[in-house]
């Protein structure tokens, strides 16, 4: 996964998600759930590279943060809960689409984010 719109395609592939842009800045697209409208994927462009922000479980924050180079604290957003990820082609297609999922669960099943 290296381009935006294999990152909106993914997050759209979960059930009952959609795509937002709430900001007039064009370069920031949400993805979110269509029942609560809470936000699960920040996807960005900076520094030449596609950025997305993922919430995470706090114990694998930083567990991923070490895995990975390319996983770092959120910008822009509460770096205890949420991890970005830079789609520069060092962190495995599998491994982002299981840390996009993980956020959609996370923020799915929580009444505050």
């Amino acid at each position: 996964m290296r381009s935006r719109q294999e990152a909106i395609d993914y997050c759209l592939s979960l059930d009952h998600s959609y795509e937002d842009r709430p900001f007039r800045d064009k370069n920031w697209t949400v993805i979110r759930h269509k029942d609560t409208n809470k936000v699960f994927a920040w996807i960005f462009e900076k520094e030449d590279h596609i950025w997305i922000n993922v919430k995470c479980e706090s114990g694998m924050l930083e567990f991923l943060r070490q895995a990975y180079t390319a996983v770092v604290p959120a910008f822009h957003l509460n770096k205890d809960h949420w991890n970005s990820i830079i789609l520069d082609g060092t962190v495995p297609e599998e491994e982002i689409r299981e840390m996009i999922k993980q956020s959609y669960v996370l923020t799915k099943a929580s009444s505050r984010s």
